[in-house]
């Protein structure tokens, strides 16, 4: 029996080293893109881009490594990007499971990385001119230190599931309200902000993945979002922002929120090109649309917020 302990022992420290070495070589890999969430639970995500000039798409791979990982397991995994839906999704996890197959035992998340990689690239260079890519939530360093605990909680529910006796919390997130501001329109250019409030990652998703079921939002040239979410626990912002093609204004609009103080709210601005190129006056409307709305529910100005 000794002897067996010892046998079994020897290889789960084996194990461990394997997956230790595995993980430090990603982080040589990737740089900053890699990205360890709870070092203990083995969790960790790493943001993949296509890297193409034009339509470029990015994701956010999450990653568990079971216990048993890669002797008799594969990675638990989840994939997060709004515009990857239905059938690219089902595509997409049927091939990180076929590379799984053909390398049963041996370490495969940097070729699930890299496929991923090759299906952005993919679908970069598949879209037509001028077809509308849903935004996409990505993780990096910067947005996990301030509430790491929220994706340490998803992750885990979704390893050791939500009736567990080991699962400590729950997840119980509601669609936050969104509101929709007043369009400015020039020379047929249309700018209109929205405006949902949030706490979490996770709604700021939800709010993204419901503007889009709006076939107008979803048709917008640009759909430029900003968030500030307040980390009580750690005395913080996590904050990001993204362009959607529009260079720069992404990051406009997180400043803007920054100097006017406003916190556990997300601001997004949908803009229809009209034809005619507006230069610097684009980035005055869509700063101009964020205040509005920002003023008419009451973010600026207030003391108090919930």
């Amino acid at each position: 029996m000794s002897r067996l302990l010892e046998g079994l022992f020897f290889l789960s420290n084996l194990i461990l080293l394997t997956q230790i070495e595995e993980v430090e070589a990603l982080s040589s890999i990737y740089g900053d893109e890699w990205c360890v969430i709870d070092e203990a639970s083995r969790i960790f995500c790493i943001k993949i881009s296509s890297d193409a000039e034009e339509q470029k798409l990015t994701a956010c791979l999450q990653i568990i490594l079971p216990p048993d990982y890669p002797s008799a397991a594969p990675p638990i995994y989840q994939i997060n990007a709004a515009w990857l839906r239905g059938s690219e999704r089902a595509k997409l996890a049927n091939s990180l499971e076929d590379i799984y197959v053909e390398h049963a035992g041996e370490s495969i998340l940097y070729l699930w990385v890299e496929r991923i990689r090759d299906f952005l690239l993919e679908k970069s260079h598949s879209l037509e001119s001028g077809e509308p890519i849903h935004p996409f939530i990505f993780c990096n360093a910067s947005s996990l230190l301030g509430c790491q605990e929220v994706l340490v909680r998803v992750a885990l529910i979704q390893f050791f599931g939500p009736d567990t006796d080991t699962w400590l919390y729950r997840i119980d997130e509601e669609i936050p309200p969104i509101k929709h501001g007043n369009p400015i329109t020039d020379r047929r250019s249309t700018f209109q902000p929205h405006l949902a409030p949030v706490v979490t990652p996770t709604q700021v998703k939800m709010v993204l993945e419901k503007l889009y079921e709006n076939k107008k939002i979803a048709s917008a040239t640009h759909n430029i979002y900003a968030y500030r979410i307040y980390c009580e626990d750690k005395h913080s912002f996590l904050q990001d922002c993204e362009d959607d093609g529009e260079t720069a204004a992404g990051g406009r609009l997180l400043h803007l929120l920054q100097i006017l103080d406003v916190r556990n709210v997300m601001v997004v601005v949908s803009r229809w090109y009209g034809g005619i190129l507006l230069g610097p006056d684009r980035f005055k409307h869509i700063n101009n649309c964020a205040r509005s709305v920002l003023m008419e529910e009451g973010y600026v100005g207030a003391t108090v917020r919930p």
